[in-house]
């Protein structure tokens, strides 16, 4: 059940944040920023120092069952148990990789990996992968899901990479399960506690409510 717990939550939040955070306490205080604008999905990536840490302290601090908080640009199965082990509700990479499909199946936590063809699609679902990461959004385009969803209407995707309140819109229409964004969260901010990360995670929400009414 924990698993398609998750999965649901991160449907239903719709919005993942991935926070590459310069340090443990800059990503700490980008997450609260982000949290507290609205975004429950939160994906921290092992790019960010002491990435296992970050995640375990936020799981203790923030006290709220609609947040989800997950790991990301996790390279290989290793990384993907510390993660699991540190509080991890879900698992992306950037790319497909079998063993971290088979520990995330042991510890039944969804795994998103990162594919950008049918065949890669098709090899994750084949892993018992429930969600794929379209991995770069900008690159594909909001219509490979619906050019994917015609031969395979089954498979969920979530686009990354390239993801703006400008074509939010777009990916909501074209079927994606959920949406990463990234680096628009932080722009213009000088340091995780700077006020216009909840700005900007607020101007996203709110685009979120308009196109979904």
């Amino acid at each position: 059940m924990k698993k398609w717990q998750t999965l649901q939550k991160l449907h239903d939040n719709y919005l993942v944040a991935v926070v590459r955070g310069e340090s443990k306490e800059h990503a700490i205080a980008a997450v609260h920023q982000i949290i507290d604008g609205g975004i429950y999905n939160i994906e921290v990536t092992f790019t960010t120092p002491q990435a296992e840490a970050v995640i375990s302290t936020l799981i203790e601090q923030v006290n709220d069952a609609n947040v989800v908080i997950g790991a990301g640009t996790v390279m290989d199965a290793i990384t993907a148990r510390i993660a699991i082990l540190n509080g991890a509700a879900y698992v992306v990479s950037p790319h497909f990789d079998q063993q971290i499909a088979e520990v995330c199946n042991m510890y039944s936590t969804p795994y998103l990996p990162g594919c950008g063809s049918v065949t890669e699609i098709v090899q994750a679902m084949t892993a018992g992968v429930d969600v794929v990461k379209l991995f770069p959004g900008d690159l594909l385009g909001s219509n490979f899901i619906k050019n994917v969803h015609a031969p395979i209407p089954q498979v969920e995707m979530m686009p990354s990479g390239g993801v703006s309140i400008d074509n939010l819109a777009e990916w909501v229409a074209k079927g994606a399960y959920a949406v990463g964004v990234g680096s628009a969260l932080l722009k213009g901010a000088t340091d995780g506690t700077d006020a216009i990360i909840k700005s900007n995670t607020q101007a996203f929400v709110q685009k979120l409510e308009e196109i979904r009414r």
